[in-house]
């Protein structure tokens, strides 16, 4: 696989092995091999080793002593902790900004609410999606809170929400709720506005996984994205 120029060595291998557990490819309690992953990426162990660390750190993997890395439990309610805890980092943010929010952010707000209106097709509303996030968590997170939300993010890939089409209808609404509940002083409202898109958008992926084979239907978890849980 050639190397992808501009983008970090460690982010490469860590998407890869990302990319391999939402495919199936790598099952709870699967092995890593490291140099496999080496060779595929046209790599050196060094950005294997810091991947695997960043995806210890974030709840992917786990590595015992003399034995090598594993992959953590990957099930449904792993799907949707994984969302759930994106949606109360996001929101500890988003209630700051609407306790004090600056003229400076209504005003981008504003104008990254009109671009998303806009954006129909899923890689542009994606994009969008993610400077509205930017604004809001630069301005009113810490670096403590950036590093728990970049963790909590691992498991939610852009390259599978820009190959999801209804991404602008389904989520829109959020990102409407959030701008109003921001600008209207709410900081209770705009909270509940990441928590409810994340774990929407935590059904919606479980319900691809599922669809895909990566996981089997469970009763106790509907996958069903528009299903109350």
């Amino acid at each position: 696989m050639p190397k992808k120029y501009g983008v970090k060595e460690k982010d490469q291998v860590v998407d890869h092995i990302v990319n391999l557990v939402l495919t199936g490819k790598l099952r709870s309690g699967d092995r890593l091999d490291r140099n496999e992953i080496a060779e595929e990426l046209g790599l050196s162990r060094a950005p294997v080793q810091e991947a695997v660390v960043q995806l210890e750190h974030d709840g992917i993997l786990s590595t015992r002593y003399h034995r090598g890395a594993y992959v953590e439990r990957f099930d449904h309610q792993a799907v949707l902790e994984h969302h759930e805890i994106d949606g109360v980092l996001n929101g500890v943010a988003s209630a700051r900004a609407a306790s004090d929010p600056s003229d400076e952010l209504v005003e981008r707000l504003g104008e990254v609410l009109e671009n998303l209106r806009s954006r129909v097709e899923s890689k542009g509303f994606q994009q969008a999606a993610a400077k509205f996030r930017r604004s809001v968590n630069d301005a009113y997170a810490g670096p403590r809170l950036q590093a728990a939300i970049r963790a909590a993010s691992t498991l939610m890939p852009r390259t599978f929400w820009t190959a999801y089409t209804d991404s602008h209808d389904q989520l829109l609404p959020f990102y409407e709720a959030e701008f109003a509940a921001i600008t209207g002083r709410e900081p209770d409202k705009a909270r509940a506005a990441c928590e409810e898109r994340s774990r929407l958008m935590g059904r919606i992926m479980l319900a691809e996984l599922v669809r895909r084979g990566v996981l089997p239907p469970s009763p106790r978890h509907p996958s069903h994205p528009f299903r109350s849980e």
